[in-house]
């Protein structure tokens, strides 16, 4: 039998992790200034807002469907690396 704790930790940590990749990337950029990690920064920023949702979804609120803001979150981060990856990267 599994703990109900366990997938509750998982989802705080994958948000913890997330928001710390955010902050270093945001760290690196104001140090280097390179366009390209600050758009990696705002996907992960965007990616730890998807985790937020998550962690309101399944344990928080779980009687409330967060599913289409996790799913705009998610797609936000996407559509912000596209382009990075198409656009900066040409320059």
């Amino acid at each position: 039998m599994t703990s109900p704790l366990g997938p509750a930790a998982v989802y705080f940590l994958c948000l913890a992790t997330s928001a710390l990749c955010a902050g270093l990337l945001l760290r690196a950029f104001f140090a280097s200034r390179s366009k390209l990690l600050l758009w990696t920064a705002l996907a992960f920023v965007f990616l730890a807002l998807n985790n937020l949702f998550l962690v309101g979804d399944l344990v928080v609120f779980p009687g409330v469907d967060l599913w289409p803001f996790r799913q705009a979150a998610s797609i936000g981060a996407i559509a912000i690396l596209l382009y990075a990856f198409i656009w900066e990267t040409e320059r």
